[in-house]
């Protein structure tokens, strides 16, 4: 199980909101760069970027920091945020980054989802199922979908897709920790690899989650928790990888 940092951009800075509302924005460094790197030089494996201003405008707007971090570090991105055409994907994935998130267009155009996939691979393609209860969200969290979380994740599954990453949004940046039960529900629903993110705020989290003895728990994204020194990302690591 891998300990994923979040790197939350909007306006260029490093940002984390509280449970998706951009209304309710923390600022926690100007240097994403230098964020990467510390991330990096901590041990994380991969990095979960998320383009805040992309998901408003439907389109990517900080690939140029994207591929600054690219550059300077030598672990894996996995990248979100506005992805909604062919051409975005194709452009994101061209500049080195290792896994693309979708949300908003695969749940409505299945055959968008099954042409990545067979342009790109499942192994660089996840879906964002980023729920407020058992119901999607969309257009960086500010519109209702009306699609259920497990109906989405076993549709996904069943067009192809490898991963998907699962957020709560009314656990994200609140540090009041994950619903474990709905973790547990969501991973028994599907068997393709399963990134769960929203709330994850102690070792004891950490712990929670891995006790769930679960082969497709491919890792969890933390943001907040490390911004605020709630959690330390070389602590989390050495318990995710403990032996079981």
């Amino acid at each position: 199980m891998l300990i994923i940092p979040a790197i939350d951009i909007r306006s260029k800075r490093v940002v984390r909101l509280t449970q998706g509302d951009f209304n309710k924005e923390t600022f926690y460094s100007a240097d994403a760069v230098g964020v990467a790197r510390r991330w990096q030089d901590m041990g994380a494996k991969l990095l979960h970027i998320v383009d805040l201003d992309g998901a408003l405008a439907g389109e990517p707007k900080n690939i140029d920091i994207v591929e600054q971090i690219y550059s300077l570090i030598n672990i894996p991105i996995q990248f979100g945020g506005g992805l909604r055409t062919e051409r975005d994907v194709e452009r994101v994935l061209s500049k080195g980054i290792s896994r693309v998130i979708i949300g908003t267009r695969a749940y409505k155009d299945d055959e968008f989802v099954k042409r990545l996939i067979k342009a790109f691979g499942s192994n660089r393609i996840a879906v964002g199922i980023d729920a407020a209860g058992d119901i999607i969200v969309s257009k960086g969290w500010t519109e209702s979908t009306g699609i259920g979380a497990i109906a989405a994740a076993k549709r996904m599954e069943s067009l192809g897709v490898g991963m998907i990453i699962y957020t709560n949004v009314l656990k994200d940046g609140t540090l009041e920790s994950p619903q474990i039960d709905l973790a547990k529900e969501m991973l028994d629903a599907v068997s393709i690899k399963v990134i769960i993110s929203g709330g994850i705020s102690s070792l004891q989290d950490i712990k929670d989650l891995k006790a769930l003895k679960k082969p497709n728990l491919y890792g969890v994204i933390t943001g907040k928790a490390l911004y605020e020194q709630k959690l330390d990302l070389k602590e989390a690591i050495q318990i995710a990888e403990e032996k079981r």
